[in-house]
């Protein structure tokens, strides 16, 4: 058993810890076939470091890079690491406004994009959206001409794990988004916790099918690091593709969200046996997990999802472990992770007792440092300096944390408070339900009306109205949380880069 790297406090430190340790483990696999071993992806590192040193970049140096899942990616972020860099990665599906915002909020001085990539030319968006900045930032490729120089030429790693050095940015989607300060210590913190939570060890093989500049990528890399195993990446997601690369690289962990565990199990349903072998387990997190999709993978695919909890100001809040109860998976986002501290609070901040339903907030050495606006930060944190999530909750008295919807998604009908959630998990169960959104729509006689917003699994009729009724009923549902509306919508919900619904859109859209 190869030997688990836990106390690292950079990414540098972590990187050539793994290295000395397991220097001929393979580390990155790529859908073509390439393969990186851990020694070779820290001399790797340290090249193209020192050719980013060369080009002006050092210590404190504001680098944005927007850029899809490969190698490269995960070279030129540990090279910016290596020098001290201050990094903000944009997942690559964002485009003018939130782009043009991040670049001018941090001040980029350089900025890396695959160029024409999928269809789109992100260079000239780059350049386009910051032609008005004072000093307008370098625009260089990142996809596969990184630059090299002499490792020899490099100043010693950075040692201070506490000093800001990323910029994450929430998605933005009623405001501006938000810029979230973390150090490699919040990270690393945030990542050895899921490595603990999902039981992972060297025999793993891995997989990144989702945008590596989310939050879960430095979760997921510092995963593989803590405990040395490879993982596969997919720069181009199809369900089809993704899965057949993972059976040929013998893949034991999938996932990401919710809608990646449905897309999995499709694919593996097509096919005679397990279509992927050595699947031991689907974890993942960004979006709720209803039960039913827990039971039907298990059913049929026979292992287990150990889903999630974490946001971009805490990467890390809860995860599900694979030898948890299926009690404890189906219903639950797990148990808080190693260090992470969970309260559940009444609307004054007195605590709530166990069962009882309150606002998750949370502490520890995984919490981001603030916003790059500051203003934001009152609201933010409470007076303990706990984080307001915004999400609702209960802790179980067996230490897991159940999520029951958000502070802003409740739904109020004629002064009740019905949770959108309660009933989406409902709507789950019918075979007819691909997807479900339940939003709350303005209305005159009730202040919102309930509304289920249904994209019809394939293969299925359309779900009518009572058979919604007849569901919510046989659940148990008190009448008034019945959605008085439901709408089939033409094609796929609307969803982010990680793949959560977004029902802002829908609630435009119905209104």
């Amino acid at each position: 058993m190869t030997e688990k790297v836990l106390d690292a406090t950079t990414f540098p430190e972590l990187l050539a810890r793994r290295a000395e340790l397991s220097p001929d483990l393979p580390l990155l696999i790529d859908d073509t076939g390439r393969t990186m071993t851990c020694a070779q992806v820290r001399d790797e590192v340290d090249r193209v470091a020192a050719g980013l040193m060369e080009l002006g970049i050092g210590a404190g140096t504001p680098v944005t890079w927007v850029l899809p899942t490969r190698m490269e990616t995960i070279l030129l972020s540990f090279a910016l690491s290596r020098l001290g860099a201050i990094q903000n990665p944009i997942i690559h599906i964002y485009r003018h406004r939130e782009v043009g915002f991040c670049i001018a909020q941090t001040g980029a001085e350089f900025v890396f994009t695959p160029g024409e990539w999928g269809g789109f030319d992100y260079g000239a968006m780059a350049a386009e959206v910051s032609a008005d900045m004072a000093t307008p930032p370098t625009m260089l490729n990142g996809y596969d001409e990184l630059p090299h120089g002499d490792p020899s030429t490099l100043p010693p790693a950075p040692t201070d794990g506490d000093a800001v050095r990323w910029l994450y940015y929430t998605s933005g989607t009623t405001s501006d988004p938000k810029g979230v300060k973390h150090t490699d210590k919040t990270l690393i913190a945030a990542g050895t916790g899921l490595a603990i939570a999902l039981e992972a060890d060297d025999t793993d093989v891995g997989t990144i099918a989702f945008p590596y500049a989310h939050i879960g990528g430095p979760d997921y890399i510092v995963m593989m690091l803590v405990n040395g195993f490879p993982a596969v990446l997919i720069e181009k997601f199809t369900p089809a593709g993704a899965v057949e690369v993972f059976a040929a690289n013998g893949a034991s962990m999938a996932g990401g969200s919710t809608a990646f565990y449905q897309m999995f199990l499709a694919e593996d349903q097509k096919v005679e046996g397990p279509a992927m072998p050595r699947l031991r387990a689907m974890a993942g997190g960004g979006a709720p997990m209803p039960p039913e999709i827990f039971f039907e993978v298990k059913e049929k695919m026979g292992i287990p999802i150990a889903h999630g909890y974490g946001m971009t100001e805490c990467p890390m809040i809860c995860q599900g472990s694979p030898s948890d109860t299926d009690d404890q998976l189906a219903h639950t986002e797990g148990a808080p992770i190693r260090d992470c501290q969970v309260d559940i609070v009444k609307v004054d901040g007195t605590p709530c007792a166990p069962g009882e339903e309150g606002e998750v907030r949370v502490s520890g050495p995984m919490l981001f440092k603030g916003y790059t606006d500051a203003s934001l930060e009152a609201e933010a944190f409470d007076e303990q300096g706990r984080f307001r999530t915004g999400d609702l909750g209960v802790m179980r008295a067996d230490g897991h944390v159940s999520l029951t919807g958000r502070v802003k998604d409740i739904i109020i009908r004629k002064g009740e408070n019905i949770s959108a959630q309660e009933i989406e998990d409902v709507l789950y169960t019918l075979p007819q339900v691909g997807n479900a959104a339940v939003i709350g729509i303005p209305d005159t006689e009730r202040g919102e009306m309930v509304c289920a917003v249904i994209e019809t699994a394939e293969g299925q009729a359309d779900l009518t109205f009572d058979e919604m009724v007849a569901a919510c009923n046989d659940a148990g549902l008190m009448r008034q949380k019945h959605p008085e509306r439901m709408e089939i919508h033409d094609g796929p919900l609307p969803r982010n880069a990680t793949m959560k619904i977004l029902k802002y859109e829908l609630r435009e859209l119905y209104a």
